[in-house]
């Protein structure tokens, strides 16, 4: 028999905001933004090379240059507050570094090391490749919407059950970042306005189901790039694979992650007891009891642009189109582990075939579409359409590694070691972390930005004050939780301005909404951290 017409596809609903204020991305405002970055990025080279030149010839002892080995980092981080963008800022820090260490062609001295390697290769085949070609390949299929929508007729019945239907697409979508936040809130999102949930709730629910469930459920790129940034930092991470197996280790104790997923749901069940916030609260009662989803005053971004479907006129969207690439890349990612972990008993060394299955899992969506008479050009032209999709990120990995070269080139981790890390108490460090962490994660809107920074330092720090493999576990998870911590709730995130944006939320009404629930998490994240540290003393 033929098979059945298919419904259409979820798509986001538009809102217009009504502002007749001129676009921010006029021509001219670029024009201006990219003079004061230029303006700025000379000012710091300038002013840091002056001084480098008046103070002579640093003298490197000890592995590192003193003060001077803090400013690369310390220099990224707050410029990439300040501009409110981290390519720049990272550049800007790698080329300080360069000057610091005497190094001034920076390309040879740390790009060319960095991105030449086997384990940023990875990343890019992961990342940039693979990942992206996949999205782009439902863009085409349709396959991610329509799984989304077979599920959402399945189990919402009420406001209740549709940000638990949200809250299970963010961990499906579990790939982390703009990836999950795009593809739960736009296909969450009409569930939700259809049965009276509010957008403050629902892009609370869409954001903390994004980079959250990314790090309890690496089967993604995350490990991948964590573990490049942590190779040879201690003599357990002597290779970036033994980083990337640390990281699946560790997450029973990245508890902000454990908290923020555990209590989204009880939200989502409407099972806390008290709600944290306000403004939440209003929220609900006030989609629930006159349908306004949000509030009078309120300027919702819209959503027309955030994901463009490209399907062929010809091409009839399955379930097989999505749950045969993530089942793939499930299973190529998932059962060797558990084998080799369980079945054989390598508990130090499972297998991890992540590139592989993101790979396999890439073709087997192209041979799937292909078997179901999309052109081969279509199916091409999606996969490289995903991979366009994805660049920044991969620009920004790349400025990332080199960073972590500069660092150890001017010996950041020695001397933040040898001027602190004797007066550490080992009691207070996890949680010392979760709060560096959120600081530089809220200022400059990036987890992964921080990672970059703070990772070669935390690592070595961390091992000077206890080499308890238990403690420095703590320490990993505290870093991978406190970032996403406070990226979660920066108004300048992409996660939190895409939440807004793929659930029609006004952006501050969202930040000042999941502020308080986040902060619950962070809370009891930063407690446990503490009690368990103080009980390895």
């Amino acid at each position: 028999m033929p098979d059945a017409p298919e419904p259409d596809l979820p798509t986001p609903d538009v809102q217009d905001s009504g502002s007749t204020a001129p676009e921010p991305t006029d021509d001219a405002h670029k024009s201006s933004v990219w003079w004061r970055r230029w303006v700025v990025a000379a000012l710091v080279l300038g002013g840091l090379g002056a001084a480098v030149y008046f103070a002579g010839d640093i003298p490197k002892t000890e592995g590192h240059y003193g003060f001077w080995s803090v400013l690369p980092p310390l220099i990224a981080i707050v410029l990439a507050f300040w501009l409110q963008e981290v390519v720049s800022a990272l550049f800007i820090g790698i080329a300080a570094g360069g000057l610091i260490a005497g190094e001034v062609n920076i390309i040879d001295a740390f790009l060319l090391p960095a991105i030449g390697t086997e384990d940023f290769a990875l990343i890019l085949l992961v990342y940039l490749w693979a990942l992206g070609g996949l999205i782009g390949l439902w863009t085409r299929t349709g396959g991610a919407l329509r799984f989304a929508k077979w599920a959402g007729e399945k189990m919402v019945r009420g406001p209740r059950t549709a940000k638990f239907f949200a809250w299970i697409m963010g961990l499906i979508f579990h790939q982390g970042g703009t990836i999950s936040t795009v593809l739960t809130g736009a296909t969450a999102r009409p569930i939700g306005d259809q049965h009276d949930v509010s957008h403050e709730e629902l892009s609370y629910v869409v954001d903390s189901t994004a980079s959250p469930a990314a790090t309890i459920i690496p089967f993604n790129v995350w490990p991948i790039y964590v573990g490049g940034l942590v190779a040879g930092t201690i003599p357990l991470f002597e290779t970036s694979q033994d980083g990337i197996a640390f990281f699946f280790s560790s997450i029973w104790a990245n508890f902000y992650a454990l908290f923020a997923v555990a209590l989204t749901l009880l939200f989502a069940w409407e099972k806390w007891p008290y709600v944290p916030s306000k403004k939440m609260r209003d929220a609900a009662e006030r989609a629930r009891t006159t349908g306004k989803l949000d509030r009078d005053d309120a300027t919702p971004l819209t959503s027309r642009e955030l994901t463009e479907m490209d399907i062929p006129e010809d091409y009839r969207p399955r379930l097989v189109d999505f749950i045969g690439p993530i089942g793939t890349l499930l299973a190529v990612a998932i059962l060797p582990y558990l084998y080799t972990y369980f079945y054989l008993g390598n508990t130090e060394n499972p297998t991890l075939l992540i590139a592989e299955a993101f790979v396999l899992a890439v073709l087997a969506g192209m041979g799937i579409a292909l078997f179901r008479g999309m052109d081969f050009s279509e199916v091409i032209d999606g996969f490289v359409d995903g991979c366009k999709g994805v660049t920044i990120g991969a620009i920004i990995l790349a400025l990332a590694v080199s960073l972590k070269e500069v660092a150890d080139a001017v010996g950041t981790a020695e001397y933040v070691v040898a001027t602190v890390g004797e007066s550490l108490s080992p009691t207070i460090l996890p949680g010392l972390l979760v709060v560096l962490c959120l600081i530089i994660a809220f200022s400059t809107g990036t987890s992964w930005g921080t990672y970059a920074v703070v990772f070669p330092v935390a690592m070595p720090l961390a091992w000077s004050v206890s080499q308890d493999p238990l403690f420095i576990t703590l320490c990993f998870g505290a870093v991978i939780g406190g970032a996403v911590y406070g990226d979660q709730c920066s108004p300048i995130s992409d996660t939190t301005v895409l939440s807004s944006l793929a659930t029609g939320a006004d952006l501050m009404d969202h930040v000042n909404t999941q502020l308080p629930l986040a902060s619950v998490a962070g809370g009891g994240a930063i407690l446990l951290y503490t009690l368990l540290a103080a009980l390895l003393v």
